[in-house]
């Protein structure tokens, strides 16, 4: 534990630049629609399913191990081996990327937040994080566990409530997503059999720095439960681990959700149909179409969700920080008004706002804003986190 002093003025947390890994394994559309005609070749519905998984628009999807490994099922236990074993492996790269790409090292980090719907560990993957990767041993540790998909912006928007209530704290956000570990060979319903065509693997990890930074800097968040709706997308716990149901009504929750993510917008002075830039969570191309239709935008405006899901399928959580990787390639002009929002179980929804600030212009995340007066009355923040 230190302290820092900071200036009262303005601290502004920023989402940096993510970064993204998925496996080498990789099974395209064709293998995946190949495979289902093999494998379900009696099933009532198979060209239903079939056509489902050709709208997807998913091109490809990378898994953690080869499809014939991925298609059996050696039981719970060697499932929760493997998640460990290929989370210890393959996350120390993706957080030391976020964490160059923010321009901060392990030792500036206040907070981690680690979610994933794919893998359970206790302790958390935080402890395992902050003994082997150089964190300090004062971190706030902040495990999410049953977000699903809507996980992505809710990381986002804990790290940015930490941010605000300890003015310049560093979060670390990790989203891990190994969804192929929860495969079901006997589960042959729609909505599962949808499934097993649409979501990939990946690690995705990006700082919200308290001050400083560039990438989307942060202004308001939100969380809304659509009512009635909890039992659309959930696990059903069995002794064969966690299986994954989808109703067929979930596409056209879009409809509900819409008004609030107005609402957020309207309170913040900005009109939702006419931002900069949208980071929205790509669950499928049914969802992208409505709430482009609801929020009156046209369908160029979710190019980059679009995008991941064709590259990787849906990755879960990490969604959300692959589609904000796109927008940093592209290049944003400064002060781009946007919206990042994930959707999953609850039906939740996690919404934030914020403005492109383009360039890093203060190198230390523990330096005072330019131009700043030393003289001024100061706060002293680290001593409050610690």
């Amino acid at each position: 534990m230190h302290d820092v002093v900071f200036d009262i003025g303005d601290l502004s947390p920023t989402l940096c630049r993510p970064a993204v890994w998925v496996p080498d394994n990789v099974i395209t559309l064709d293998e995946t629609l190949a495979m289902c005609r093999r494998i379900h070749s009696g099933h009532q519905k198979l060209r239903t399913v079939l056509r489902m998984i050709e709208n997807t628009g998913v091109q490809k999807r990378h898994l953690i191990q080869p499809i014939t490994a991925t298609l059996d099922h050696p039981g719970v236990t060697a499932r929760a081996k493997i998640y460990q074993r290929e989370v210890r492996q393959n996350l120390p790269a993706v957080v030391e990327e976020a964490l160059q790409s923010a321009d901060v090292q392990a030792d500036d980090i206040d907070a981690i937040v680690f979610v994933s719907c794919t893998g359970f560990t206790m302790p958390p993957m935080t402890t395992w994080m902050i003994n082997e990767l150089g964190f300090r041993q004062d971190v706030r540790q902040i495990p999410m566990a049953q977000l699903g998909c809507a996980a992505g912006g809710a990381a986002v928007n804990r790290a940015h409530d930490f941010c605000r209530a300890y003015p310049g704290a560093n979060v670390l956000v990790v989203t891990c997503e190994f969804c192929s570990l929860c495969y079901q060979p006997t589960d042959s319903d729609v909505g599962t059999l949808l499934s097993n065509g649409l979501f990939g693997d990946a690690i995705a990890a990006a700082v919200v720095r308290g001050a400083g930074g560039a990438g989307m800097t942060l202004s308001v968040n939100s969380s809304y439960v659509v009512p009635e709706t909890e039992s659309w997308i959930s696990y059903e716990i069995k002794d064969t681990g966690y299986h994954f149901r989808l109703d067929r009504r979930v596409p056209g929750t879009m409809s509900m959700i819409t008004p609030a993510l107005k609402q957020l917008t309207a309170s913040n002075g900005w009109d939702a149909s006419n931002l900069g830039f949208y980071v929205i969570h790509a669950g499928g191309p049914r969802i992208l179409d409505d709430l482009a239709q609801h929020l009156a935008v046209p369908a160029h405006a979710f190019r980059h969700s679009r995008a991941v899901l064709s590259e990787y399928g849906n990755i879960a959580s990490a969604v959300v920080l692959a589609v904000l990787r796109h927008f940093f390639d592209e290049g944003l002009p400064a002060g781009a008004q946007g919206m990042l929002a994930g959707f999953g179980p609850g039906i939740t929804a996690e919404a934030a706002l914020g403005t492109w600030t383009p360039a890093v212009t203060r190198q230390d995340p523990h330096a005072l804003p330019n131009g700043t007066d030393r003289e001024a009355e100061v706060i002293r923040v680290r001593s409050v986190v610690g």
